[in-house]
């Protein structure tokens, strides 16, 4: 939602009507996770995307229907469609998209857009089912705005969308009429909005301003650390999120990690490399790349060894870091190590598709 947020803005200050197709539901492969949104005004402009293009004109054909009428509903997309060709997902799964008019009452939507810009914990709930289809209920720090028709249904579903927001998940979910746990009238969907996952860089060099770029481009709030102010300045790092000037353990002892963290090492000088990588292999970082030869590590793993790190520790360690793509230049090189960071989560191996055998959308 934050990518086509502006765009929603403008359109609506403009005085356009505005339809909104969301993901829902995915079975067996798709291209787009749930979560993924896409805008329609009455002029015909469209801001992002449900399903890479696959399905995109057959949403956009109920976008239009939706702004005309106001009607909101949900459609489902697949092989088994009878006009899979025209419109079935060429990757074989099933995508389930709900679409609406922007109707949303104001205070929904300003909260809603506020949290996104501010990075902020927030939750939306819709209603999906024929009773009360598109009904919203925000919930996040401050309490719970909205209805979803029943005090026991907004109930049930607050804490649902708390529990989905402590993993950062969308889910879809069925209730009773009034929340009960076991009723499936009440189809209602969960989209939970996390703040961004942090991207720490140690080493200002021409790599990092690469991979900076590359890293917020795919999400993630990016800082950079170098312990020499001379080359650790925002000049020198444009796209970084944040520029620090600090000893880098010092640095990653007191920053917040998480099992969605990337840690990535760029300084190539064991007095900064070994005391720092000491401090990260002690997080729940689920990524540690370093950079440097296989001699070069060799003999950093014996200085982490000499320094206690134990060998199941040391496997935790992506060095030489990124995937063999055969990357010089620091734009090659920021592509390798991004690629290896989204394989990494993805649990993939990272080689080409036509080689592989596992679907090409990772459940």
């Amino acid at each position: 939602m934050i990518e086509i947020l502006d765009t929603v803005e403008r359109w609506r200050a403009e005085g356009q009507r505005v339809a909104l197709a969301t993901v829902v539901g995915v079975e067996q492969s798709a291209p787009r996770d749930p979560g993924a949104v896409m805008a329609v005004n009455e002029r015909g402009e469209v801001a992002g995307s449900v399903s890479g293009g696959c399905v995109e004109a057959a949403v956009y054909g109920e976008a239009s229907d939706a702004i005309a009428s106001g009607r909101a509903r949900l459609v489902s997309y697949g092989i088994s469609d009878e006009a899979a060709i025209e419109r079935g997902l060429t990757c074989g799964g099933t995508i389930h998209v709900f679409v609406e008019r922007l109707d949303w009452e104001p205070v929904i939507f300003e909260r809603l857009a506020a949290a996104l810009r501010a990075d902020a914990l927030i939750a939306l709930a819709t209603r999906l089912d024929d009773v009360r289809p598109g009904a919203k209920l925000i919930v996040d720090a401050r309490g719970v705005e909205g209805d979803l028709g029943t005090p026991g249904l907004n109930l049930a579903v607050e804490a649902e969308a708390r529990a989905l927001l402590a993993v950062g998940e969308n889910g879809l979910r069925s209730f009773g009429f009034e929340g009960e746990p076991i009723g499936v009238e009440a189809r209602v969907f969960v989209q939970s909005f996390a703040p961004k996952a942090d991207l720490y860089i140690f080493g200002a060099i021409d790599f990092s301003r690469a991979l900076a770029r590359l890293g917020k481009y795919l999400g993630y709030r990016v800082t950079v650390v170098d312990a020499r102010p001379v080359f650790a300045t925002a000049a020198r790092i444009p796209d970084a999120d944040r520029v620090v000037v600090a000893w880098p353990d010092e640095f990653l002892s007191a920053a917040h990690v998480e099992a969605r963290t990337a840690i990535v090492v760029l300084t190539h000088d064991p007095k900064f490399d070994v005391p720092l990588l000491k401090v990260a292999l002690n997080t729940d970082a689920g990524y540690i790349g370093v950079m440097g030869s296989r001699r070069t590590h060799a003999e950093r793993v014996e200085l982490l060894r000499a320094a206690g790190v134990t060998d199941e520790q040391l496997l935790r360690i992506s060095a030489p870091v990124g995937l063999d793509i055969g990357a010089r230049t620091p734009e090659e090189m920021a592509l390798s190590i991004a690629a290896e960071i989204v394989a990494l989560r993805s649990d993939r191996r990272g080689g080409r598709l036509r080689d592989g055998s596992q679907p090409v959308h990772a459940k």
